[in-house]
């Protein structure tokens, strides 16, 4: 990785190495003419628990590969502080996510277009985007495409206690499926993940690695940008510490911030764009008021319900012993199968808490084991969790600065449960859960309720219950979001409004979340803005 020069050597400056960044700097620099800077605050994702995929056990709430955040306490969650993982790292969240592949529904980008006044981020027209990075292992069709970078493969490993929550489900009324990918959802099935012959295949190594010793592509990690460096109302370059010494870089075509939802307002607001009132009291002087800089904060927020089985294996007892241990690292090292090779959820279901949905606003991630929470050991009892999600929260939160330091983090406060909609749809997900885990295909396991509890029954013990469980799935998006209203940083073209020279390519600018897990919709976006950048170069 070379050192910058001292002179302005470069057209764009992208913070950033997720997986908005790095499809970014792959496109961008296809160009020979074309010189890019690529700035990652983290190291490089060389560790091997970034390449096997149970591994994300390891990286998150991990300083190598984490940056550590946690939301404020939640009033919502009964007062609860969450972990909110983000990566740090080479490929940023890819690197330690859970691999699944999921565009969300035509209706979620129906819906931005119809926000933003600009059809070309709807279904029909976003589709080929995500077909043209694809390479999906059922093949070239109306629905998928094959020969780019992003490996979509099927899981290698199966369960038969997840087999039996989908037969349950089907019995309740959602259909097993074999592809959520197509615009809809409905069903239940197994999720495809981003693999490649069972190691993770993060942004990193599928768009960045491959270009890596491009001449006119610059890779630094350790930069911590300190701010965006602005001036007549033109983003000329950003400053960042590095090795322990401040350093500017300066772009002459763009500044393109892809640091995600929660690190891409928080630069922002550092740089003094951004809410005054905010700005002002934390002494930064304001360059270019945005009211909707750090708002819109959306997120999927997930109720965890356990269930203890009988009669049928599950991973908490395999993973108790030292011998099955040993066993299941060697069957990953011998075929890259087994439990080392699973994603966080292998089991998928989309569904509708009640009859007003026209699509599915439910999401479930299901999963052959159970723990208290992250980060501690399996229960020594066979088990399964069966977690939901509510796809369309209507609650908003927020990213803010707690201090003009830019080494400190932000002050993240999801508001979760802050609607009754929300509150009304966590109680009818709960339900739907019980009564797909009544269903006879489950009952030969004699599944037991003991996260929430079956005491949990009336529906003001229900919400208290979904506070004392939920907890988050890693999806914010929207704390920049695109559109031409009061509240909107960016346009359709995710240019900052109001700024020349300066973008926003990551999860932030959506205006309403996706129905899915959100990083292939993150790489949609960085592919589609690659494709405008690119135009607006040929333009002047």
């Amino acid at each position: 990785m070379e050192s910058p020069s001292q002179t302005p050597s470069y057209d764009y400056i992208i913070v950033g190495s997720g997986s908005a960044g790095c499809v970014l700097a792959n496109r961008l620099s296809a160009d020979p003419s074309i010189r890019v800077l690529l700035l990652e605050a983290g190291g490089k994702d060389n560790w091997i628990w970034m390449k096997i995929p149970v591994g994300y056990l390891f990286c998150i709430d991990n300083p190598r590969a984490d940056w550590c955040f946690r939301t404020a306490n939640e009033p919502g969650l009964n007062g609860r502080s969450l972990l909110y993982p983000r990566g740090r790292t080479l490929g940023g969240c890819s690197s330690i996510n859970g691999m699944i592949y999921m565009r969300g529904q035509k209706r979620d980008y129906d819906e931005w277009a119809a926000l933003t006044g600009d059809d070309s981020w709807n279904w029909d027209a976003v589709l080929p985007i995500f077909k043209g990075s694809e390479d999906n292992h059922r093949g070239s069709s109306e629905w998928h495409g094959v020969g780019g970078e992003w490996r979509v493969e099927a899981q290698r490993l199966s369960w038969d206690i997840l087999d039996a929550f989908q037969a349950a489900a089907g019995e309740t009324g959602i259909p097993p499926v074999e592809d959520f990918n197509k615009g809809n959802n409905f069903g239940c099935g197994k999720f495809d993940v981003n693999q490649r012959k069972g190691v993770r295949l993060s942004a990193s190594t599928a768009f960045l690695k491959p270009v890596m010793k491009r001449p006119n592509l610059t890779v630094l990690t350790g930069a911590h940008v300190k701010r965006v460096l602005i001036g007549q109302g033109r983003a000329a370059g950003v400053e960042f510490l590095r090795g322990g010494a401040l350093r500017q870089e300066y772009a002459t075509a763009e500044v393109i911030l892809a640091a995600g939802a929660v690190a891409s307002p928080q630069l922002l607001q550092l740089s003094g764009v951004g809410p005054p009132g905010l700005l002002s009291g934390m002494g930064i002087p304001v360059v270019h008021a945005l009211e909707g800089v750090g708002a819109n904060l959306q997120d999927h927020l997930q109720m965890r319900m356990g269930f203890r089985v009988s009669n049928i294996r599950t991973l908490n007892e395999r993973s108790q012993s030292l011998f099955n241990k040993a066993l299941m690292g060697l069957e990953y090292l011998l075929f890259r199968s087994g439990p080392l090779s699973m994603a966080p959820s292998q089991m998928g279901a989309f569904a509708h808490s009640d009859a007003s949905q026209q699509t599915p606003n439910l999401e479930y991630h299901v999963q052959p084991l159970s723990l208290e929470k992250f980060g501690e050991p399996l229960h020594p009892f066979p088990a399964f969790t069966a977690s939901v999600c509510n796809l369309r929260p209507t609650s908003r939160g927020t990213v803010h600065i707690a201090s003009p330091d830019f080494r400190q983090a932000p002050e993240i406060k999801p508001n979760y449960l802050a609607t009754e909609t929300d509150r009304r749809v966590a109680v009818e997900a709960i339900k739907l859960t019980r009564k797909i885990v009544a269903a006879d295909a489950l009952k030969p396991y004699r599944p037991e309720e003991f996260m929430p509890g079956p005491q949990a029954a009336s529906d003001s013990e229900l919400i208290q219950a979904a506070g004392d469980i939920g907890t988050t799935i890693f999806h914010p998006v929207g704390t920049c979001k695109m559109g031409d209203d009061v509240m909107a940083v960016v346009d359709s073209r995710l240019k900052v409004r109001g700024l020349r020279g300066l973008r926003v390519v990551d999860a932030s600018i959506m205006p309403t979340i996706t129905s899915g897990n959100t990083a292939a919709p993150v790489m949609m976006i960085a592919e589609k803005a690659s494709q405008m950048i690119l135009a607006d170069r040929k333009a002047r």
